[in-house]
C-alpha cells in the first residue's frame, strides 16, 4: 500500500505497521480491566448520593440482552431465544433496579440522553417496549421536548411494519441499525442474512417518521470479505445515505466468545487485506462528504456529532463518541457499566445472578472503581486527545491546577518518538495530532495510561486498527 494523503487523515503504511499494536479503545479511563471487586453495591449507592450535589443531567442506559438469532461474530452479552415471554422476569427486575436508583438519586435531574442497547432491544414485544418506557418515565425526568438524544439499537430483521412508528411515539428520536456487510456470502458466513432493501426500507421509514439521526453499523474483517467486496458494500451504503456510520474492527476471539467458533479462521481476510479495507473505507467515506470523527466513527457535517467535535464539546464513553459530556451515566441491566462522578460500577454478567441481587433489594454491582485525582487528570487528557486530536497544555494546567510540563514530563519524553515519526506536533505545551496520527490516536493516548502492562496488554485488548 502506498501513502495516502486525504484531508484530515493520512494513511502511512510504515507507521501503521509500526504502531498497529494491541491497545484500549478508551471508552473509559481507567479501562475495564482495572475495575476490582472491592467496589460493590454500597460504594455505588454512595456514588449516586454524592452525585446529587452536582445536579448534573442524566444519561440512562438499558441493556436488553435478548436475540432471536445469534450472529456468529458477536461478542456482546446476550441470550438467544424466540420467546418474548422470557423477557418478562428481566423487565420486572429492570423496573426494580430503577426503583433502587430512584431511592438514592435526585430524579428531578433531566434525562438528556437515553439508550437501549443489546442484544436486540426490538426483540421486545410492542407492549413490553411501551411498558419499559412508561415505567422509566414514572421514575425519571424524561424530556418531552424531543431535544434529548433518545436512541435505540435496531436489527432490521427483527422489526414489524409499525415498530418504528411505536418507537417514535414513545420518545425515541435516534436509531442505530446493525448491518455489518451487504455481501450475501459474508452474511451467510456470520448467520446474518439481511438484504439491502430491508435496511434501506427501515431507514426511509425512520426518516419519514422524523427520527433526527440515523446510524449504520458496519464491521470489517469478517469471513470472505475482500477489499473489492467491501468497496461494493460501501457504495451501496453511501446510496442508502445514513447520517452516521460506525465501522468496527472484527476481533476474532473464539476462546472468549463461543459463537465465533462457528467462523472458520481460514475464511477471514489477511491482515494486509483488512488494513486495505479500512484505508479504502476512510478515503471513500470522506470523499462522499462524511467527517472522519475518529477511530471508527463518521458523520455528516451537519450531524450533531460533527458539530460537537467542531465546537470542542465531543466526549467519549461506553457507547462511543457522544455529545453529552456533562451527564452522569446510569446503566441498568446485566453487564452494564455506570459512570457516576469519579466512579465506574459494573453489573453482574449473569442474568440469574443479576435478577437474584436486584430481587433482594440491592444493586447487582460486581466490580468498579473510584478514580483518584491522577485518574481524573489522565482521563481528561485522553478524552481531549481522542475526541479533538489536540491538547492545550497551558489551558489544561489551569483547569486541573497542575504544572503541565512537570506533571507529564515522562509522557512528553515518550511522545518525542511519535513526534519524530510524524504522528504528533509538540510546541511548548501544545500537542497537535497530525493527519497521520489521527488513525493511530489510541497509541498516543496509551502514553498517558498509567495502568498499561505491556506483558499482558495483548491478552486484554485488540489491535489499534
Amino acid at each position: 500500500m502506498s501513502q495516502v494523503n486525504h484531508k484530515n487523515f493520512e494513511w502511512n503504511p510504515k507507521l501503521v505497521d509500526r504502531y498497529n499494536l494491541a491497545g484500549p479503545r478508551y471508552t473509559s479511563y481507567p479501562t475495564a480491566p482495572q475495575f476490582h471487586d472491592a467496589f460493590q453495591s454500597d460504594e455505588f449507592t454512595q456514588a449516586l448520593i454524592n452525585s446529587n450535589a452536582s445536579a448534573a443531567p442524566l444519561s440512562l442506559y438499558f441493556h436488553i440482552p435478548f436475540c432471536a438469532k445469534i450472529c456468529f461474530y458477536c461478542g456482546c452479552n446476550k441470550i438467544a431465544t424466540r420467546d418474548t415471554g422470557r423477557c418478562e422476569p428481566y423487565l420486572e427486575h429492570l423496573i426494580k433496579e430503577m426503583d433502587l436508583v430512584a431511592k438514592h438519586l435526585d430524579t428531578s435531574r433531566p434525562v438528556n440522553q437515553l439508550h437501549w442497547g443489546g442484544g436486540t432491544p426490538t426483540f421486545l414485544s410492542h407492549e413490553q417496549m411501551r411498558e419499559l418506557m412508561r415505567e422509566t418515565r414514572k421514575r425519571f425526568n424524561l424530556r418531552d421536548d424531543d431535544l434529548g438524544d433518545y436512541s435505540i439499537e435496531i436489527d432490521p430483521r427483527e422489526i414489524e411494519p409499525d415498530t418504528l412508528a411505536l418507537l417514535r411515539e414513545i420518545g425515541f428520536n435516534r436509531v442505530s441499525f446493525g448491518l455489518q456487510d451487504l455481501n450475501p456470502k459474508v452474511q451467510e458466513a456470520v448467520n446474518r442474512v439481511q438484504p439491502r432493501d430491508m435496511t434501506e426500507g427501515a431507514i426511509i421509514q425512520a426518516r419519514e417518521l422524523g427520527f433526527r439521526s440515523l446510524n449504520l453499523d458496519l464491521i470489517y474483517g469478517l469471513p470472505h470479505q475482500t477489499p473489492e467486496t467491501f468497496a461494493a458494500t460501501l457504495e451501496e451504503v453511501i446510496e442508502i445515505n445514513p447520517d452516521r456510520l460506525s465501522v468496527f474492527n472484527y476481533a476474532h476471539l473464539p476462546e472468549r466468545f463461543k459463537p465465533q467458533r462457528r467462523i472458520n479462521a481460514d475464511d477471514l481476510p489477511s491482515p494486509d487485506d483488512k488494513l486495505k479495507i479500512l484505508e479504502q473505507t476512510i478515503t471513500r467515506l470522506v470523499d462522499a462528504g462524511y467527517v472522519f470523527i475518529g477511530m471508527d466513527h463518521f458523520a455528516k457535517p451537519e450531524d450533531s456529532l460533527a458539530i460537537a467535535q467542531q465546537e470542542g464539546r465531543l466526549h467519549r464513553n461506553f457507547q462511543g463518541y457522544t455529545t453529552h459530556s456533562e451527564c452522569d451515566l446510569i446503566a441498568m441491566g446485566t453487564s452494564s457499566i455506570s459512570q457516576v462522578g469519579p466512579t465506574y460500577a459494573q453489573n453482574d454478567y449473569d442474568t440469574e445472578s443479576y435478577e437474584a441481587k436486584i430481587g433482594q433489594g440491592r444493586f447487582a454491582t460486581i466490580k468498579g472503581m473510584t478514580l483518584s485525582q491522577d485518574d481524573l487528570i489522565r482521563r481528561a487528557a485522553i478524552n481531549q486527545l481522542i475526541c479533538h486530536f489536540s491538547l492545550d497544555g497551558d489551558f489544561f494546567a489551569k483547569q486541573h491546577k497542575i504544572n503541565f510540563a512537570n506533571y507529564f514530563a515522562k509522557e512528553l519524553n515518550l511522545l518525542k518518538q511519535h513526534q519524530a515519526d510524524g504522528l504528533l506536533n509538540i510546541e511548548g505545551n501544545q500537542l497537535e495530532v497530525t493527519p497521520a496520527g489521527r488513525l493511530l490516536i489510541r497509541s498516543i493516548c496509551m502514553v498517558f495510561d498509567a495502568y498499561l502492562d505491556q506483558e499482558s496488554i495483548g491478552k486484554a485488548f485488540s489491535r489499534i486498527i
